[in-house]
């Protein structure tokens, strides 16, 4: 992890328009820094799903309220994504699985699920208020990064 730059960071209003300013801008640094070749559409739908769970659920879509993204990457390994948001938190382990019953038919509930399937490593932190998220290139190995 000591060999990844951080490229950007980025605090904005909790609301739909300005989490998609922040999302255009944050894949422009990521093609710039060709940390997530041919990973780009799995970085972008595990980046949107983390920022909209942090304006919606963690600042319950207040604009009054603030969301912070930092991302860091290197173009030999690939990219890491830490999303903050101001919520009281969540136990990851609690929120049910989308796959499993009546949840299948759910319009919603998805997007924890999605980033765990398309993501290298997910961790959340400070209470579920943070999301680490990892992708690494597909010529990256794990041992790379210590």
């Amino acid at each position: 992890m000591d060999q990844l730059e951080v490229r950007f960071e980025r605090t904005f209003p909790a609301d739909v328009r300005s989490m998609e300013q922040t999302v255009h801008e944050i894949m422009g640094v990521i093609g710039q820094a060709k940390c997530a070749i041919e990973h780009e559409w799995q970085v972008e739908l595990a980046l949107r799903e983390a920022l909209a769970n942090a304006v919606l659920h963690g600042a319950k879509g207040d604009s009054g309220k603030q969301v912070a993204v930092s991302v860091a990457c290197a173009n030999h390994f690939g990219v890491l994504i830490v999303v903050r948001d101001p919520g009281e938190g969540f136990d990851p382990r609690n929120v049910p699985s989308p796959i499993i019953g009546e949840n299948i038919y759910s319009d919603h509930g998805r997007g924890i699920f999605l980033i765990n399937q398309i993501m290298d490593e997910v961790r959340f932190e400070k209470g579920g208020t943070e999301i680490h998220m990892l992708k690494r290139r597909s010529d990256a190995s794990p041992q790379q990064d210590t």
